[in-house]
């Protein structure tokens, strides 16, 4: 592996400006791509999805936990897997506290093909506190119908991804879904709230606190 060219102080203050320059141009433009996906249009889910879970069945709008909105890591793990993917695995491991979220009033729930009974021993072994849930019963192909399942010539093929959902009453709408690649640097409070419709602030609160601190 090369190492970086060896500069003086000034020389290095002149590449990092002009890097600089360039990084702005970047978060310009990405804070208008954000704003641009919440102004996207949505969906609404009118089919009955049941989950599975610690506490038995749950439709997806149970997911929501009584927030506004809900973020489901669609997480590949087969119900023939012995242990969830590794990449999924990663990803949930980087989530950090869910409260921060909580406290803008969205949810957040993982969920798998796999029979809750494979999940549950394999997130205790994670040591993970986070929702998840089996639709291996549910009524309707969640991961299909997301499309985090599309068919290939080899057949069906799974992806990692995330969607996001928006709760008006008893009302579900889907609002966004990205998958594979596009979850680089989603896994952080601000990145995945960027993914929402709602955006980071929802409950009109942007300060972070402590996440023991929170009142929600």
């Amino acid at each position: 592996m090369s190492l970086p060219e060896i500069v003086s102080r000034e020389q290095w203050r002149a590449a990092r400006e002009e890097l600089l320059r360039k990084e702005e141009a970047v978060r310009r433009a990405r804070e208008a791509l954000v704003a641009q996906r919440r102004r996207l249009p949505m969906v609404e889910v009118d089919t009955e999805y049941v989950f599975e879970g610690g506490d038995g069945k749950a439709t997806l709008l149970d997911l929501f936990e009584g927030r506004s909105q809900l973020i489901v890591h669609h997480f590949m793990f087969a119900p023939e897997w012995r242990t969830g993917c590794p990449c999924c695995s990663a990803f949930l491991d980087q989530l950090g506290h869910l409260a921060h979220l909580r406290a803008r009033n969205t949810a957040f729930a993982s969920v798998s093909r796999a029979p809750f009974t494979r999940i549950l021993p394999f997130k205790a072994r994670m040591g993970w506190a986070v929702p998840w849930y089996s639709y291996a019963a549910s009524n309707g192909d969640f991961n299909r119908d997301f499309e985090a399942t599309v068919e290939s010539d080899r057949g069906p093929v799974e992806r990692a991804g995330i969607s996001c959902f928006l709760r008006d009453h008893d009302r579900v709408f889907h609002t966004y879904s990205v998958f594979d690649d596009g979850l680089d640097g989603a896994c952080t409070i601000a990145g995945l709230l960027d993914l929402t419709a709602l955006g980071r602030s929802p409950a009109g609160s942007d300060r972070l606190r402590l996440h023991d601190e929170y009142d929600y």
